[in-house]
């Protein structure tokens, strides 16, 4: 079971409200019961800009009505904004300074659209390489985590939004988030899931977000351990605790440690105001919650109805494509295939679907519309090759119509659900006319929903790369299958629904086709992309559709093929020894194709590092022992990996990644010497190393340490961790010392029996790389 601090008498006896300042008690004694129930839920906002959330405000006293707006890769209204980079990408760069520019213009877009409160960081650990939303967080490691994550709500925090870290705690998959209990003891809690909302509140979160699952029995959002015990007592927060949309909860959450049910007042309205006309609720812990609230709006000065900025698009937008570029990984890169150039790269063959309609980012809550209409790569790659550059999408995710024979009973293209409907608005059989994989494909307007072919192959719709076409690939048997489609319409518009599929023989004529281009091209350049989203993990490490073997078929006709991906975590690449160069750019926002194309070039130099490890496959991963890892087994899943996650699970299993965290080539290379370790004044230690650019371009890199474990401490530890990092730009021939300080708390362990941090004494090993497999000098 979860362990807790606990609470100390005094604390237990104490008035929360004497932590209010006097205008927010003053305001708290002037409410009426039903004002006070307005602040607690939310409600339907009367001049709508298309926010997540709205929850009013009482104007006689002067609070304002509070919108609240998705925003972990940019403002999610329903006016354009800038898509930013996924987080991922943004974690990549290993840069905190970049990460608070990040939050800063995303903070100043909210206010400027209109919005109050924004929903982000996500913080959550990447523990699976399936996970729906491993993009729209920042990594496996806890330390760059809490570092991205604090810097990120300080620029979000500067601008006068509201930054809500999200979710606590243990969503770290999609799959039955709602449903599945996380079983995690308390060491693994603290050191691994916990860092980030702890830096988070401490750099100025205003409010924290539970999660949909449950965490050691009880509900994440009626979790008095979790919201009371440690956010509130150890981590201190002072702000408020909001539900995630639609959670299932009750009345009875409120006391346990929740402030606000979002969207709606399902269960804190007029269940929570019978509940506490009862007596079986007390009105204190109602003023309490709405205490934090409007504590929270003070500390911001939404009470003081400050004016709104106006937009800086343009600075935005900057933005956004030096966190592309920053967060870039250069993956592969034989005999110097890249940087591309007119003179060696002859001509050039672009393919594949996302190089003419740009990846820009992930689908659910993240998905943002452009503020303007982005490039294509293959327009800014032929301004730079010429006019012989050829272009082919080797695969089309749209595919065609499926055949009205194919369908029984009868499919009308365009149909759906009315507005407002869900259910199943299909249930039937697909005719497929000859063995093979069929790439089936849904597009739809006006809402979203999932389908499953005989039962068991399932993908979502409603937000996807090819103008709303997701699809899944399923190997089918020639004759008839079962598919069954579900969904649900918005509340103004209906859900209409296209059937599309690629079968066997258009995937083969369109590989066909690009290896062709491929042949007649001095080097061909391969654009590849997925389709994660919110609410559903990926079903494997493939890429969508026919891209692999699009991939593979055109890296075995030339050899020179560079690969760019646009994907949101880890895949497989089976074709990866045939190719020449693979740059990772993510889900890059709309300035994805200049970032891109700058990098390919060499404008810009590759600097970005994994944050997380890409396996070789899916049967060499930390989940891959069995269901009670992962999606879970009779309801729960198990985190008996404990602290070993990421990097430091394939450490202790000497399991051998495709690339391991931290990884990342540059156009140029770095040599490290001079390594020296030092206790510091703090308790931790300082650690110096001479890092020298002893290639022929200026260059960036991040030098990481990495600890080992202490002798003299018997729980669990990892056999190494990351203990600090530090970013340098070199030119040729240039060199500094470093000094990289590891924290006390890299140093120290939770010791759950007495619920505090200890510190690991005795000699420790210290290494420092460029990442957790290349640490080419050591000290102890």
């Amino acid at each position: 079971m979860l362990l807790t601090s606990g609470l100390a008498a005094s604390g237990a006896a104490a008035d929360p409200a004497a932590k209010f300042s006097p205008r927010v008690r003053s305001l708290v004694g002037e409410l009426t019961l039903d004002e006070k129930l307005s602040l607690v839920h939310g409600g339907n906002d009367p001049d709508s800009v298309g926010e997540a959330g709205y929850v009013p405000g009482v104007p006689r006293l002067g609070i304002p009505s509070l919108r609240l707006a998705d925003g972990s890769a940019g403002v999610r209204v329903d006016k354009p904004s800038v898509v930013m980079p996924a987080p991922v990408s943004l974690a990549s760069s290993f840069d905190e300074s970049l990460a608070t520019r990040y939050g800063a213009g995303v903070g100043r877009e909210a206010r400027a659209l209109g919005t109050d409160v924004l929903l982000s960081p996500m913080v959550n650990t990447i523990r699976i390489p399936y996970g729906g939303r491993n993009f729209e967080t920042f990594s496996e490691d806890p330390l760059l985590t809490s570092r991205m994550a604090g810097a990120e709500v300080r620029g979000i925090a500067g601008q006068g939004t509201v930054p809500v870290v999200k979710h606590l705690a243990g969503n770290n998959q999609e799959n039955d988030r709602q449903t599945i209990n996380v079983v995690m003891d308390d060491q693994t809690l603290h050191e691994v899931e916990l860092p980030g909302f702890e830096a988070a509140v401490k750099a100025g979160a205003g409010a924290v977000m539970c999660s949909y699952n449950n965490l050691n029995g009880p509900s994440a959002c009626a979790n008095s351990d979790l919201l009371t015990g440690i956010l509130r007592e150890q981590l201190a927060f002072q702000g408020w605790v909001m539900s995630d949309w639609r959670m299932s909860l009750t009345p009875g959450s409120l006391p346990k440690g929740l402030d606000q049910e979002m969207p709606d007042g399902t269960y804190f309205g007029d269940q929570l105001k019978a509940a506490i006309t009862a007596g079986t609720i007390p009105q204190s812990a109602l003023d309490t919650a709405v205490g934090r609230i409007l504590g929270q709006l003070d500390r911001f000065h939404l009470l003081d109805n400050p004016a709104r900025p106006s937009r800086d698009l343009a600075g935005l937008t900057s933005t956004a494509q030096d966190v592309a570029q920053a967060g870039a990984v250069l993956l592969r890169n034989e005999k110097a295939t890249l940087p591309l150039s007119t003179a060696r790269s002859g001509k050039v063959a672009v393919i594949g679907y996302n190089a003419k309609t740009p990846k820009l980012n992930g689908g659910g809550s993240s998905h943002v519309l452009p503020s303007a209409a982005p490039a294509a790569p293959v327009d800014l790659i032929k301004q730079r090759a010429g006019s012989t550059t050829t272009y082919t999408p080797g695969y089309d995710p749209a595919g065609d119509v499926v055949p009205a024979d194919a369908l029984s009973p009868a499919f009308t293209q365009g149909g759906g659900l009315p507005a407002g409907a869900e259910g199943v608005f299909y249930n039937g059989t697909i005719t497929a006319p000859s063995e093979g994989d069929y790439s089936i494909q849904l597009q739809s307007t006006g809402g979203g929903g999932f389908f499953q072919v005989d039962g068991t192959a399932s993908g979502l719709f409603g937000d996807s790369i090819a103008a709303g076409y997701t699809g899944i690939t399923v190997h089918l048997t020639a004759g008839p299958h079962t598919v069954l489609l579900y969904g649900f319409a918005d509340f103004v518009n209906p859900l209409k629904v296209n059937l599309h599929w690629v079968t066997p023989a258009a995937a083969q004529a369109k590989i066909a086709q690009a290896v062709a281009a491929a042949k007649a091209a001095t080097t061909p350049v391969v654009f590849a992309y997925d389709d994660s989203s919110e609410g559903l993990d990926r079903p494997d490490l493939s890429l969508p559709g026919y891209q692999d073997e699009l991939i593979d078929a055109v890296a075995a006709a030339n050899p020179r093929t560079v690969v760019v991906l646009n994907t949101g975590s880890a895949v497989k690449m089976p074709w990866l020894a045939k190719t020449a160069a693979v740059l990772e750019m993510w889900y890059p926002g709309q300035k994805g194709a200049e970032a891109t194309t700058a990098l390919l070039y060499g404008d810009v130099n590759p600097q970005g590092k994994l944050t997380q490890t890409f396996p070789v496959d899916e049967a060499h991963t930390l989940v891959s022992g069995g269901a009670g890892l992962y999606p879970g087994q009779d309801g729960q899943v198990a985190y008996t990996e404990g602290v070993n996650v990421g990097y430091r699970w394939y450490a202790g299993h000497k399991t051998a990644p495709l690339f391991p965290f931290g990884f990342g080539l540059s156009y140029t290379t770095f040599a490290y010497s001079g390594l020296t370790a030092a206790n510091a004044s703090d308790g931790g230690l300082d650690v110096k190393v001479t890092v020298r650019n002893t290639g022929t371009r200026t260059g960036t890199e991040v030098a990481q340490v990495f600890v080992g474990p202490s002798p003299e401490v018997t729980a669990p530890q990892p056999s190494t961790s990351l203990g600090g990092y530090a970013k340098v730009t070199l030119s040729p021939g240039a060199s500094r010392t470093l000094t990289i300080h590891v924290d006390p708390r890299q140093l120290s362990y939770w010791d759950a029996p007495a619920k505090a941090w200890k510190r690991g004494g005795g000699t420790r090993a210290i290494q420092l790389g460029s990442s957790s497999l290349s640490t080419r000098i050591a000290v102890r």
